[in-house]
């Protein structure tokens, strides 16, 4: 769990450190709104960690791994408050359990997220939210410990990113993930999980 946070706090540091330009570069800090604020597809890594919360006795302490494709689908909206577009993702995921019952979960999640623009900013607020199913090492004669290997998951989170140059872009937020089996297990105390969650994207 040691190393896990020294590498959070590694990350986070590269991503919010100020980033040196030669002499010679010039460097933009303004963008017309365009097509490349909205890009086509997207690649991220994301790493999270997360507290268990909400009606279960174990202090769960989990980190995760997502790494993520995400394709614009639909009209880049450029009018109003909802001034932005929508994206499509695919996430593999996997989280070593630091404390809890189990040891490892890993899973697949779909679907969908709206990126806000804002007029001449590098900021892009986003939110998102999906399904997916997974696989954990169930301990079902543990109180509070999942009741089979099989269980679904929902994802959702709400940040902002920050775009670096015409490819790259740091991101901050807040992850939630609920697992639970859908009850094909009795009792089913299924497991709430937040926190903060960090990234980096190319995008194209």
């Amino acid at each position: 769990m040691k190393n896990f946070r020294i590498i959070f706090a590694f990350l986070l540091f590269v991503l919010c450190a100020p980033r040196v330009h030669g002499a010679g570069d010039r460097v933009s800090t303004r963008f017309t709104p365009d097509d490349s604020d909205a890009p086509s597809f997207e690649l991220a890594t994301e790493t999270a960690y997360m507290l268990g919360i909400i009606n279960n006795p174990n202090s769960y302490e989990i980190g995760a791994q997502f790494v993520t494709a995400r394709w614009r689908f639909g009209p880049v909206y450029r009018e109003g408050f909802f001034r932005g577009y929508n994206q499509f993702y695919f996430s593999g995921v996997a989280e070593p359990i630091f404390r809890g019952p189990e040891n490892f979960y890993y899973g697949i999640s779909i679907g969908l997220r709206y990126n806000f623009l804002l007029p001449g900013s590098r900021f892009t607020p986003y939110v998102s939210g999906g399904v997916g199913l997974g696989w954990i090492d169930s301990h079902a004669n543990v109180n509070g410990a999942q009741g089979q290997d099989f269980t679904f998951n929902v994802v959702s989170a709400a940040g902002i990113s920050y775009r670096m140059d015409d490819h790259w872009k740091a991101s901050f937020g807040l992850v939630f993930q609920h697992l639970s089996n859908g009850g094909q297990t009795e009792p089913n105390p299924s497991l709430n999980l937040l926190g903060p969650q960090i990234g980096l994207t190319y995008s194209y």
